[in-house]
C-alpha cells in the first residue's frame, strides 16, 4: 500500500504541465486530490480523464486572496482536512528590466509569491495538525537571477525565503516544508510566459524536446515528499547552476549571460 493512500493532497495549478502530472501521479498512488486553476475547461477535461476517482476541481486565481480562501474552504468541506499542499501554480515572463511594465512584475509576484502565501496560510492549521507537508514548486531562478526573467527570479527567491522561514518556525512540530527547484522542464509555462506588457507571449524560445518531462519531474517531487526532504534541485544543469552561483558567482554571471544572449540580444 502506498504511503499516500487516502491522504488529502492539494495541488494548485493542476490543469496542465507539472501540476497535471502531480494530479495524475497522486491519484495513481491512492490519494484524494483537490486542484485549482483559472481554466475551467481544462479542469473539467482532467476530471473526465479521472472519472470515478476522488478528484475535486475548483476554478480559482491564486493571485486573489479570496479565491484561495474559498478553494481551501471547499477542500475542507469536501475532504475534511489536508495532509499535503503543493503550491505549483505559477507564471513566467520574458522582458528586460529596461522594457518591462511595472504591472507585469506585480502580476508575476502576485501569482508566484502571494499565491503560495495565501494557500499555505489558509491550509496550514490542517497540515500542522496532521504533521503533513507544505511544498513550493520554485525554480533554479530562485537561486540564480536570470536575465529577461527578473520578476520571475524575484518571485522565486521570495518563495524560497518565505518557505525557509516557515520551515524554521515549524521545525519542532513534525510538519515538513520543502521547496522544489526544477531545471528546464517541458511544460506550458514558457508558452504562457508574460511579455513586457503582461500578455502571454504564446510561444517558447526553448527546445522543449531536450528537457525533463513534466511526468518525470512529478515523480521526483512525489519521492522527495515521501522522504520529507528539505529541498530538491532537479537536472544536472540546474545543480551545476546552483553550485557555480554559490562558489563562482562571477563565472556564473558570464555563463548565464552567454546562454541567454546572442549578439547582445536576449534570445531565450
Amino acid at each position: 500500500m502506498s504511503i499516500f493512500e487516502n491522504k488529502i493532497v492539494v495541488i494548485t495549478g493542476g490543469s496542465e504541465g507539472i501540476g497535471k502530472s502531480l494530479v495524475d501521479i497522486f491519484l495513481q498512488e491512492g490519494a484524494k486530490v483537490a486542484t485549482c486553476s483559472r481554466n475551467y475547461d481544462k479542469l473539467y477535461s482532467l476530471q473526465q480523464i479521472h472519472s470515478g476517482k476522488p478528484l475535486l476541481i475548483y476554478t480559482a486565481d491564486v493571485s486573489k486572496e479570496q479565491d484561495c480562501r474559498n478553494f481551501i474552504d471547499t477542500v475542507i468541506q469536501s475532504f475534511g482536512t489536508i495532509d499535503i499542499l503543493i503550491n505549483n501554480a505559477g507564471v513566467s515572463m520574458r522582458s528586460l528590466v529596461a522594457d518591462v511594465e511595472l504591472d507585469t512584475l506585480r502580476k508575476v509576484m502576485d501569482i508566484n509569491f502571494w499565491g503560495t502565501v495565501y494557500c499555505t496560510k489558509f491550509a496550514l492549521p490542517y497540515i500542522t495538525k496532521n504533521s503533513g507537508t507544505v511544498v513550493g514548486v520554485s525554480s533554479i531562478a530562485g537561486y540564480r537571477g536570470l536575465p529577461g526573467r527578473s520578476g520571475y527570479s524575484a518571485s522565486k527567491y521570495a518563495v524560497n525565503g518565505w518557505l525557509e522561514a516557515l520551515r524554521t518556525e515549524l521545525l519542532n512540530t513534525g510538519t515538513n516544508v520543502m521547496w522544489v527547484c526544477p531545471g528546464f522542464t517541458a511544460s506550458n509555462i514558457r508558452n504562457v510566459a508574460l511579455n513586457r506588457f503582461g500578455k502571454s507571449q504564446g510561444e517558447s524560445p526553448m527546445d522543449e524536446s531536450k528537457m525533463m518531462s513534466a511526468d518525470e519531474c512529478a515523480a521526483h517531487i512525489l519521492k522527495a515528499i515521501s522522504k520529507r526532504k528539505r529541498t530538491l534541485v532537479l537536472t544536472l544543469t540546474g545543480k551545476e547552476t546552483v553550485y557555480l552561483n554559490r562558489f563562482f558567482p562571477s563565472l556564473a554571471d558570464k555563463m548565464v549571460r552567454k546562454f541567454f544572449f546572442k549578439n547582445g540580444e536576449l534570445v531565450k
